[in-house]
């Protein structure tokens, strides 16, 4: 089931998978497009899940959702 807690996980999952992508683009002279797209994604993903959430999320709260998203895959 997809819910705004894995919403939230993958978008913060994504955006920072996508920071190296996007040094390495700029190292390499390249236009950062595709990581340029994964982090608007990423923060769609984000801004998605805090504003549908009632009270949004803390960031202390982040842990717990980590962990609740990892032990539903296991």
């Amino acid at each position: 089931m997809l819910t705004t807690e894995f919403i939230l996980v993958f978008g913060i999952v994504i955006g920072v998978l996508a920071v190296p992508s996007m040094f390495r683009a700029a190292i390499d002279g390249n236009p950062p497009r595709a990581a340029a797209l994964a982090i608007v994604v990423a923060g769609g993903m984000i801004v998605y899940a805090v504003f549908t959430t009632p009270g949004g999320y803390s960031v202390n709260e982040l842990p717990d959702i980590f962990a609740r998203v990892v032990k539903s895959f296991l």
